[in-house]
């Protein structure tokens, strides 16, 4: 693992931060092409990135305090904007949390919501691949304990094997954001894109949280893999609907 990779003098960078900047980049930039494609003013595709990212941190951190740290809630509520309070982030936390910066921006430079979500899906997923090797490279969000052959050791962690889980879904992202890729200038109406980013996330998130390590388990299932499917439903009926509606 390799959570720091440079340290100049009193500034270190941190490999997960590196990668969420590579990704943040390759998001303007790939959302600017869109834009450019659309006619719309491709300056506003950094401003709709850099609001997702500001909000998407904070509701990710706001749901990590809720679910794993709630007492800070009362005792040290400036932790939600303090990253050295906090350990971790979760992702359906950030995409709520990114939503209501985006849907504010949409509605201020009356954009279409579901035009918009086709354009940035293929994008997220390709960030969401990237980020993931950055928490592969920090020693976050790892796996279970898993035979030799197919575990990793995470230092960071323990000495066990674990299951590469960032790895999985680093590796399905980039599959995922492939597909989306090749769609986009097929797609048959709006918001098709976007509702197949969201099955096609909702269905490898349920298969890869059988193998990582969940400190939030309901029944059988952990945490996650409830509102994965959940967001599949959701995602499959309006699917349903707008294919009906062509």
């Amino acid at each position: 693992m390799h959570p720091e990779l440079i340290q100049i003098g009193p500034f270190t960078i941190y490999a997960w931060g590196l990668m969420l900047a590579l990704a943040v980049i390759l998001g303007i930039l790939g959302l600017q092409y869109y834009f450019r494609q659309s006619a719309y003013n491709k300056e506003w595709a950094i401003d709709i990135i850099l609001l997702m990212i500001a909000g998407g941190v904070t509701g990710a951190r706001m749901l990590y305090i809720l679910l794993y740290q709630r007492d800070l809630l009362f005792s040290h509520p400036t932790a939600l904007f303090s990253s050295c309070e906090i350990s971790g982030l979760i992702w359906y936390g950030g995409v709520l949390g990114a939503l209501v910066p985006l849907a504010w921006y949409l509605r201020r430079r009356n954009l279409p919501a579901l035009i918009t979500l086709d354009m940035l899906a293929p994008w997220t997923a390709l960030g969401y691949g990237i980020t993931r090797i950055g928490c592969y490279m920090a020693g976050c969000c790892y796996g279970k304990a898993a035979p030799a052959a197919l575990g990793v050791v995470f230092p960071v962690v323990d000495n066990l094997y674990r299951y590469p889980t960032q790895l999985y879904s680093a590796g399905i992202s980039f599959l995922l954001a492939a597909a989306l890729f090749r769609l986009y200038p097929r797609r048959r109406f709006p918001g098709q894109v976007f509702l197949v980013y969201a099955m096609g996330y909702a269905v490898y998130r349920f298969a890869v949280e059988f193998f990582r390590k969940n400190s939030i388990i309901i029944g059988c299932f952990s945490y996650a893999q409830i509102v994965a499917a959940v967001l599949f439903i959701c995602a499959a009926g309006f699917y349903y609907k707008y294919t009906k509606a062509v």
